[in-house]
């Protein structure tokens, strides 16, 4: 296990390190997630191994740090990326990342980019997505309760929704960062995650679901050079439900955008 203080309070963001062949891949995970769980069999995959890797936790996640002294904004969370990338000597990494993880991976990108030299985005986040309490365990849903409701038992009624799937790795999250990142989540960055996308001049490519509902703005992206590709039996975690063709998908964005 590698890690890299990125708060001047000391807070500490860690990761799982793979050894291998540059450039250097780097895996991000979703809300209430955490690399291990979530990529190891990727980057072990045949078709992915053999490239130094980072399975990182975001901070507020996983076997990072989760500080309450932190606002957990997109922003915030890629430049504390920023900062563990610098310490592990990392630049132009090739960076795959799943849902919340790939928003913050296009602000990393967009703020940091001799960072990034490639992303594949795992039926990521382009869009703000108001809260409503409706939309049960997602971001929006989260978002939906106030900090000092989540925290007095919001929390507890999110668990029960989530499955003990999520909640195996949900729980070990700081309740302020779940909150915080997915407030900020649902909120989006200024100009949004998808504006950016389109403008960073690195090869991107989106994984979705082949049998979610057709991507909104699939033509705006493609027209703005983003390749998307749908992954067939899968839902949103496509790198779960089906990895090898996960692993297929990833490496041939990964080679082709080279």
């Amino acid at each position: 296990m590698r890690n890299a203080q990125v708060t001047e309070s000391g807070a500490r963001i860690r990761w799982i390190e793979l050894p291998g062949t540059e450039p250097t891949r780097l895996y991000l995970h979703g809300l209430g997630a955490g690399s291990g769980p979530y990529f190891t069999a990727s980057a072990v995959h045949p078709e992915l191994a053999g490239h130094r890797s980072l399975l990182l936790d975001l901070l507020g996640f996983g076997i990072s740090d989760r500080p309450t002294d932190f606002d957990y904004t997109l922003e915030d969370h890629a430049d504390a990326v920023a900062t563990a990338l610098e310490a592990a000597d990392v630049e132009a990494a090739e960076v795959i990342a799943h849902s919340m993880g790939g928003a913050v991976a296009i602000v990393l990108a967009a703020r940091h980019p001799r960072l990034v030299a490639k992303l594949v985005l795992v039926d990521a986040n382009l869009d703000p997505n108001p809260a409503a309490r409706s939309a049960g365990s997602t971001s929006s849903g989260i978002a939906s309760y106030t900090e000092e409701e989540f925290l007095a038992g919001g929390w507890q009624e999110v668990r029960d929704r989530v499955g003990p799937h999520w909640w195996s790795t949900m729980r070990l999250a700081g309740r302020e960062a779940l909150h915080r990142s997915a407030v900020h989540l649902a909120a989006g960055s200024t100009p949004t995650m998808r504006e950016l996308l389109l403008e960073l001049p690195i090869p991107r490519t989106y994984l979705r679901p082949a049998a979610d509902p057709a991507l909104p703005g699939t033509d705006r992206l493609a027209a703005h050079g983003v390749s998307v590709v749908t992954v067939p039996d899968c839902g949103h975690n496509i790198m779960l439900d089906n990895p090898d063709a996960f692993a297929r998908a990833t490496a041939r964005a990964l080679r082709d955008g080279r």
